[in-house]
C-alpha cells in the first residue's frame, strides 16, 4: 500500500514530475547532503528552486531496536513524525519549511520506505554553522535580541502545547538574511507530546540543547533575557532559578 500527498501549489511544473509520486521521489537524483543508516537527504533543483528530499528505507538491522520485527507494524515512523511535526509548526504559527510532498509505502502492514520533500528556504543559514564560522551577526546585540525573542516564543508555544522538540539545537534553527531576521524551525522527526514528569524532563532537555552553544556564543545577560522571554517573566522566580540549575546541569559530564 502506497500513500502519497503532493502539494497542489506545485502542480503543473517540473516539481510535480519529480515529486508527484512516491516512486518518482525515490527515483530522483541530486546533490547528497546527509546520510544516516536509515535515511538519506538530497538537494534537487527544479523550476528554478531548490528542494530537499529526505528518504527513509527499512527499520534497521538490529533485531532488538526493531522490536523483533514489530517496529515496522506498530511504531510511529520517523518520516511520519517529521511531516506531522512540520504541519504542527505551521498550525501553531511557527515559520518552517514548506512541504511539497510526503508519504510512505507498506507491505503486509509493515513499513518499507517513506519520504518527504520540502522547498529550500532561500537566503538562510543554520545557527550551528553560524556559530562555527564565528558569524559577526552573533556579536550584534540588536540582531541577537530579535532572533532570541523569536526562538523563546516558538519554544514557549511548543512546550505550552505539551510538545517537546527533543533535538532543539542551533543547527535546527534557520535564520534569513533580512534586516529584521526571521527564524525558521526545521528537522523534527523525534518531537512529540508528553505529560507530567516526562514532559518536564524533555522541556529541560530542549532548553539545555539551546544553551549548549549559547553559553559559548552569548553573554550571560543575553542568555538570561532569552529565559525571561521564554517564561514570560520580568524577574526570575524561585521556580525559575530551580529550572535554570537543572538546565545548566543537564549536559554535565557529557560534553
Amino acid at each position: 500500500m502506497k500513500r502519497w500527498w503532493f502539494n497542489p501549489d506545485y502542480a503543473g511544473g517540473e516539481a510535480e514530475r519529480l515529486f508527484g509520486k512516491l516512486d518518482s521521489t525515490f527515483a530522483v537524483d541530486g546533490e547528497p547532503i546527509a546520510q544516516a543508516p536509515l535515511s538519506r537527504v538530497l538537494r534537487v533543483t527544479a523550476d528554478g528552486k531548490r528542494y530537499y528530499v529526505k528518504r527513509y528505507l527499512g527499520n534497521g538491522k538490529n533485531a532488538v531496536r526493531r522490536w523483533f520485527g514489530l517496529r515496522g507494524l506498530i511504531a510511529p515512523q520517523r518520516v511520519v513524525k517529521e511531516w506531522e511535526n512540520l504541519l504542527l509548526f505551521r498550525q501553531w504559527g511557527i515559520p518552517t519549511a514548506t512541504l511539497v510532498g510526503y508519504g510512505l509505502e507498506r507491505k503486509k502492514g509493515s513499513f518499507v520506505r517513506g519520504a518527504l520533500v520540502t522547498e529550500e528556504i532561500p537566503d538562510t543559514a543554520d545557527m550551528g554553522t553560524m556559530a562555527n564560522a564565528n558569524d559577526p551577526r552573533l556579536r550584534d546585540r540588536k540582531w541577537v535580541s530579535a532572533v532570541s525573542s523569536q526562538v523563546a516564543r516558538y519554544t514557549r508555544i511548543l512546550h505550552g502545547a505539551g510538545f517537546a522538540h527533543n533535538d532543539l539545537k542551533w543547527r535546527n534553527l534557520l535564520v534569513d538574511g533580512a534586516v529584521e531576521p526571521v527564524v525558521y524551525l526545521i528537522d523534527c522527526p523525534s518531537g512529540g507530546f508528553w505529560h507530567g514528569p516526562m514532559l518536564r524532563y524533555r522541556v529541560v532537555k530542549d532548553l539545555a540543547c539551546l544553551d549548549k552553544i549559547a553559553k559559548y556564543q552569548l553573554s550571560q545577560t543575553q542568555r538570561l533575557r532569552f529565559f525571561l522571554d521564554y517564561v514570560g517573566h520580568q524577574r526570575l522566580t524561585i521556580a525559575d532559578k530551580r529550572r535554570i540549575r537543572r538546565i545548566l546541569k543537564f549536559f554535565e559530564g557529557r560534553e
